[in-house]
């Protein structure tokens, strides 16, 4: 609970992209290993930031509230919502299937 608190204050001091960018990394700690797990074969690094710029704020900020506890079937939910919009899996296509044949 402690940690939960001291996010929330810690982005409560920061300007609005600061916000944004500490949501970001924060939710890609709960993507990672949802992404490791459901989707093997793909390359982590790429797909996670097909993920994350994908995301609306309200998942970002859902995926970043889940890094606290720990991903959950919440996490994993949101994560493969975000992996079924088109604008995600064009990403893929472009971006994980190269890095895979590298």
């Amino acid at each position: 609970m402690r940690v939960g608190l001291a996010l929330m204050l810690l982005l409560a001091a920061c300007t609005p992209q600061a916000q944004d960018q500490l949501a970001r990394e924060a939710a890609r700690s709960a993507i990672t290993p949802i992404v490791a797990q459901r989707f093997p074969g793909i390359p982590v690094q790429p797909a996670i930031d097909c993920i994350i710029d994908n995301a609306s704020a309200p998942q970002i900020s859902a995926l970043a509230a889940d890094s606290v506890l720990g991903p959950n079937e919440n996490t994993a939910r949101i994560v493969s919502d975000i992996v079924s919009q088109p604008g995600t899996l064009t990403c893929l296509g472009t971006q994980g299937l190269p890095a895979l044949l590298r």
